[in-house]
């Protein structure tokens, strides 16, 4: 397996020994219902957990059930399965949940509480193993959209969740990807989640499709926005990536625009 920096990797500023992002880093992709960001969050599981790192992933699936991560990743040269029971991949299956229609008072906040317990639970186990760094932790979630969904649209509840995690990220040093879609909110409390989300995150990662139309080569375009990001005269500045991707069978391969003839 390739674990060399690629485009996508350099955009993102990824550590190139461990593959992961700097320790307490939050990262939110937004994509939209024309065009899937899921690529994304598969490339950073595969980089997450490359073996020349001591990475560990809790995993957080609101979008689908263990077996499509682990056939998509197989594809990616990542055996889940291994990393399972490795004890360096933890998945929350939310989709076994049955949560009642109206059932949006203290039962929601019990059930986001829960979860949220559930993942110390997890970190405990991880913090006794003298394998693993807590620096290359990463909590990851699928997607953020469907769980208020989940949560029948009590959005307060959801902003704790993420406001739980973070609290994480700076005292455990983990890290936290979300994927969302940005654009399925009717309800005035959409804006606020997105916006809190954008907040909260060092970097953000939009994907989108192809500004100029479809083209054979090109199915989409990805902005990637690293915020902090220190200059050689010491400048504290937003630095933005501009990428085109392309899906393939078993990857996806990005590149800056014009660079293809």
């Amino acid at each position: 397996m390739d674990h060399s920096l690629n485009v996508l990797d350099e955009a993102l500023r990824l550590d190139n020994a461990t593959m992961s992002f700097c320790p307490g880093q939050v990262v939110l992709i937004e994509d939209c219902v024309e065009t899937s960001g899921a690529f994304v969050l598969h490339h950073m599981i595969k980089r997450a957990l490359s073996p020349n790192s001591s990475g560990v992933v809790l995993f957080v699936a609101f979008a689908q059930p263990f077996s499509h991560y682990e056939r998509i990743l197989r594809k990616l040269s990542c055996n889940l399965v291994t990393y399972r029971e490795n004890g360096r991949f933890f998945l929350f299956d939310m989709l076994k949940l049955d949560y009642p229609d109206g059932d949006v008072g203290n039962t929601v906040h019990d059930r986001v509480f829960d979860l949220y317990g559930k993942i110390q639970k997890a970190l405990e186990v991880i913090s006794v193993s003298p394998d693993y760094n807590k620096s290359c932790i990463t909590i990851m979630i699928d997607d953020l959209s469907l769980m208020e969904v989940a949560a029948n649209g009590a959005s307060n509840n959801v902003l704790d969740f993420l406001h739980y995690c973070h609290t994480l990220t700076s005292e455990l040093g983990c890290s936290l990807v979300v994927l969302n879609h940005e654009d399925i909110y009717s309800d005035l409390m959409g804006p606020t989640l997105i916006l809190q989300m954008e907040y909260l995150a060092d970097v953000v990662i939009k994907v989108e499709p192809l500004a100029t139309g479809l083209a054979t080569d090109v199915h989409g375009q990805l902005t990637v926005i690293n915020k902090g990001v220190i200059d050689e005269p010491g400048i504290l500045r937003t630095r933005v990536r501009n990428l085109h991707f392309k899906v393939k069978e078993n990857s996806v391969e990005c590149f800056y625009p014009g660079s293809r003839s």
